[in-house]
């Protein structure tokens, strides 16, 4: 048990250093957006932080609570059911999360290949380039020459689409 408080204890404390400002900004997708990359720079420096606790059941902390408080006070004017502003704030928690949870093994991939993910790739492009012809519609995208893919421009994709996704949600009710 005292394990788990300890835990508890950390968790809190990392999210301490995501302090929502004073200040709020204009608009409800700039106040979530806001809280999401906080809790996103979070992450980037506390990769265990994903997998700490369970999604359902969240360490109930002052920090991370400011975090829910914050978003679901975003969404309040949405005319969301009180079921659906809950599920959503969960759901953008999940997704800042899951790609979250990716930072640790990306990083060990690096560590033990000693090699950025492009030189990987590189050293993967006969073997891609055998397989490309039973795949013509991945083939024809990574033909392009400007992919950039990464945890951060997934977050940047994804935070984007959450965002489409509860405005239209927001239309719908």
């Amino acid at each position: 048990m005292a394990l788990h408080r300890h835990v508890r204890e950390m968790v809190d404390q990392v999210y301490g250093e995501a302090r929502l400002p004073a200040r709020v900004p204009d608009g409800w997708q700039k106040r979530i957006e806001l809280s999401l990359r906080l809790q996103w720079g979070v992450h980037r420096r506390h990769p265990w932080l994903a997998c700490a606790y369970p999604l359902t059941r969240p360490h109930l902390g002052a920090n991370g609570l400011a975090h829910t408080e914050w978003i679901m006070r975003a969404m309040s004017g949405l005319g969301l059911d009180p079921n659906t502003m809950l599920h959503a704030t969960v759901s953008l928690a999940a997704f800042v999360r899951g790609l979250a949870a990716n930072l640790e093994p990306e990083a060990r991939a690096v560590q033990d290949t000693g090699m950025s993910d492009d030189e990987w790739m590189a050293t993967r492009e006969a073997a891609l380039n055998k397989l490309m012809p039973a795949h013509p519609t991945l083939a024809a995208v990574l033909r392009d020459q400007h992919l950039d893919l990464d945890l951060d421009t997934l977050f940047e994709f994804g935070l984007r689409r959450q965002l489409d996704a509860l405005e239209a949600l927001a239309r719908t009710d």
